[in-house]
C-alpha cells in the first residue's frame, strides 16, 4: 500500500501537455465564481451547520425547536442560521412572535444527496 501512495503523491515526468492545459483553462469559471463557491463549502465546513440543514431537510422548524432538537443554546442555533442564511442555504417567514426556517431551495437537498452518496460509497 505505502508503494501506492508514493507513486500517486508525484509525477516525474517534465511534459507539460500545452492542448490539455490550454483547454482546460478556456473552461475554468471565473476567479469570482471559484471564491464564492470555495466561500459555499466552507460554510458546509461545520457540522452543526450540517445538523441544522438536515433537520431543514425534514420540516421547517424554529429556532427552539433547532435548539432542542440539537441540545444547543438558542443564540449559538441563531448564529449559525445567520451563516446558513447569508449564504442563501437557508430562508425564513414570521408567524407572529415565531420565525421558522426552511431551505432556500431544492438546490440544498441535491448539494447534500450528492455528497451523502459520495461519502458512503465504498
Amino acid at each position: 500500500m505505502a508503494e501506492f501512495d508514493n507513486f500517486i503523491d508525484r509525477c516525474d515526468c517534465n511534459v507539460i501537455h500545452e492542448e490539455t492545459v490550454k483547454r482546460v483553462k478556456e473552461l475554468l469559471p471565473k476567479e469570482e465564481i471559484l471564491f464564492d463557491l470555495a466561500e459555499l463549502f466552507k460554510v458546509f465546513g461545520d457540522s452543526t451547520r450540517v445538523k441544522i440543514l438536515y433537520a431543514l431537510f425534514q420540516s421547517e422548524m424554529c429556532v427552539c425547536d433547532i435548539a432542542s432538537l440539537l441540545g444547543m443554546t438558542k443564540s449559538s442555533i441563531s448564529h449559525q442560521l445567520r451563516v446558513l442564511k447569508q449564504a442563501k442555504l437557508v430562508k425564513f417567514k414570521k408567524d407572529g412572535k415565531v420565525v421558522y426556517y426552511s431551505l432556500d431551495d431544492e438546490h440544498v437537498k441535491n448539494i447534500f444527496d450528492q455528497a451523502f452518496v459520495h461519502v458512503n460509497e465504498k
